[in-house]
């Protein structure tokens, strides 16, 4: 896939408003559309997986899969199957039952701070569902933060509570995050689940609805804001690590560009889901990306 073909008319926008071009085009020469060696065994060993999606209604979510490492698994050279399905009340949980679902998914390493991307098409399966890939990618280490994992949380609850704005408990959940997953569509041009980190309070709470949050140098694909040039619509998660909680978010999303430079995304909250995943693993403390020491916009 060449990097011309790899974006569609949001990024292209982004990349030549920023002055990226050239960057992009070379980057973009690593999307592809075949799940290699190398990816088919970081996959077997992961215990989560994050997918985006629209649910029914049209909003979009991103989700949290657990398993014990193998629930998620390359089982042929474009396709990946994972064993297992949602929480109750997830608000993707029809999707993921629903054949032809756009989704967007990304497998995060915090152990070696590695992470993988595979966008495609969802087929439901006897045990879980399928993904037929269309976009496979690898991101570099940058702001990701490190951690070892310590236990299996205790039995969940799934959903415990829904609502349209933050609680002043869900406000403090926010500002405390290191990481945090968005998810994005560009509609015919799929979905894509991906990932922000930074040091706790890169995050704003401007409201109960409405977050802010900085866009710093990455890999210059700008996939996600090319995806919120052409929709505004954005699911955001919010994983605890040490306490097994999720905090989900549905709602619409712009980029403020400021004169400097700099680039802000400006979240405004429509939809709440907070929850506690049965079997979820817990985590350490973190340690954090020494990228964050410099986070040039």
């Amino acid at each position: 896939m060449s990097g011309a073909r790899a974006y569609h008319r949001g990024a292209l926008a982004v990349q030549e408003r920023v002055g990226v071009r050239e960057l992009a085009e070379h980057v973009g020469r690593s999307i592809g559309t075949g799940i290699r060696d190398v990816a088919a065994a970081f996959l077997g060993l992961q215990p989560h997986l994050v997918v985006g999606a629209a649910d029914a209604s049209g909003r979009m979510w991103a989700s949290l899969l657990t398993g014990p490492p193998g629930f998620v698994r390359a089982t042929g050279p474009d396709r990946v199957t994972v064993t297992g399905g949602l929480p109750a009340g997830d608000p993707l949980a029809g999707a993921l039952a629903t054949d032809g679902t756009r989704a967007g998914t990304i497998a995060l390493d915090p152990r070696t701070r590695r992470r993988m991307r595979l966008n495609g098409t969802l087929e439901p399966t006897g045990r879980g569902f399928a993904v037929r890939a269309e976009r496979v990618f690898a991101n570099c280490p940058k702001y990701l933060q490190k951690r070892q994992p310590l236990e299996l949380a205790a039995q969940g609850a799934g959903v415990v509570w829904r609502g349209h704005a933050l609680t002043p408990g869900q406000e403090r959940a926010v500002r405390a995050a290191d990481t945090f997953f968005v998810a994005t569509t560009a509609e015919a041009d799929g979905v894509e689940a991906s990932h922000r980190g930074g040091l706790p309070g890169f995050v704003e709470v401007l409201s109960p609805t409405e977050l802010a949050w900085p866009d710093y140098a990455g890999n210059a694909m700008f996939l996600t804001l090319g995806n919120l040039t052409v929709d505004p619509r954005a699911g955001l998660l919010f994983p605890d690590w040490e306490s097994g909680a999720v905090l989900q978010l549905s709602g619409r999303a712009e980029t403020e560009f400021g004169a400097d430079g700099s680039r802000r995304t400006r979240f405004r909250v429509e939809s709440v889901v907070e929850g506690l995943h049965p079997g979820r693993l817990l985590w350490s403390t973190p340690e954090y990306s020494p990228h964050l020491g410099s986070t040039t916009r």
